[in-house]
């Protein structure tokens, strides 16, 4: 079982990096070491795994297989030992997380700065992605987005309370270009935009006013994929953008934005700390959500 359980978990990572040199080097042995486990692998079972070319590695149609049965076996063992560490009194061990740009800098980071100054021995890992991805194939530990974006299966906490978002443009921009007095009216104007990676379509700016909530559709004269960038061009004076209440208050504060629009101000629901059913008790999980908790 011992012999297995290497040699498959060698299977595993030269099937997904489609490249002895790069298995090897993730492994931290050689090529030819590598190379001679996987022979004994199919030697012993009996079949082969893998199709091998100069140039490329490739699974078989049994080696595909093989590799969709054992990959979320050996990657919940990993996780289990990363997970069970945190049980001593000094936790080690690492915590992946898939959040977008705005959450990451409103809510998230003042948690792991709380963590990493508690626990310096655990490490974080987070990746930037506004795209609504599968954390279980990502081999994220928990992902953080809006309430209504997570999918029903995935266990959910609550991190931050409903997200304002308003309308905003320079004095100078609107001194020119005149103040929107309805959402429709935007459709007149410059506009700097979000454009959502999942389906590649621009972010519908949504207005509220007396319980009933206007979608309007922005054809944009510049688009960005993340926030910040968003509220560089508004700040520079180019069009009209549609940003979080939190990113924009101060720049209101001080004059150098202007809230257009305000009657109609629009709240999205909070966001959600998510994660799969089965990581429901990890202990390093535990760490981030009560984290996350405090602040809240």
């Amino acid at each position: 079982m011992k012999e297995n359980l290497h040699d498959l978990q060698a299977f595993m990572i030269v099937a997904q990096e489609r490249s002895f040199t790069r298995a090897a080097a993730k492994l931290g042995t050689s090529q030819s070491a590598i190379s001679q486990t996987l022979r004994n692998l199919e030697e012993r079972i009996g079949i082969k795994l893998l199709s091998r070319t100069t140039r490329s590695v490739s699974p078989t149609e049994a080696g595909e297989y093989l590799l969709n049965m054992i990959q979320p076996a050996l990657e919940d063992i990993e996780h289990g030992i990363n997970q069970i560490s945190a049980l001593r009194k000094n936790p080690t061990g690492t915590l992946r997380i898939n959040a977008d740009e705005y959450a990451i800098q409103s809510f998230l980071w003042s948690a792991i700065e709380k963590i990493i100054k508690k626990y310096p021995e655990i490490s974080i890992e987070i990746t930037s992605d506004y795209g609504l991805i599968d954390i279980v194939d990502g081999r994220f530990d928990a992902g953080i987005r809006r309430g209504g974006l997570v999918s029903k299966d995935m266990i959910a906490v609550r991190i931050s309370d409903g997200i304002s978002m308003l309308a905003v443009a320079t004095p100078e921009y609107l001194n020119q270009k005149g103040r929107p007095k309805h959402p429709t009216d935007l459709i007149e104007h410059d506009c700097v935009n979000l454009r959502l990676p999942t389906h590649g379509a621009l972010f519908r700016w949504q207005f509220t006013k007396n319980n009933k909530t206007q979608s309007v559709k922005i054809d944009a004269k510049i688009v960005f994929t993340t926030l910040s960038p968003v509220l560089q061009a508004v700040r520079s004076g180019v069009g009209i953008a549609y940003l979080p209440i939190d990113m924009v208050q101060a720049y209101i504060e001080n004059g150098e934005l202007e809230e257009i629009l305000k009657d109609w101000r629009h709240s999205y629901e909070p966001y959600h700390l998510y994660y799969p059913h089965r990581r429901e008790q990890a202990p390093l999980l535990n760490i981030l959500i009560n984290a996350l908790k405090e602040k809240l």
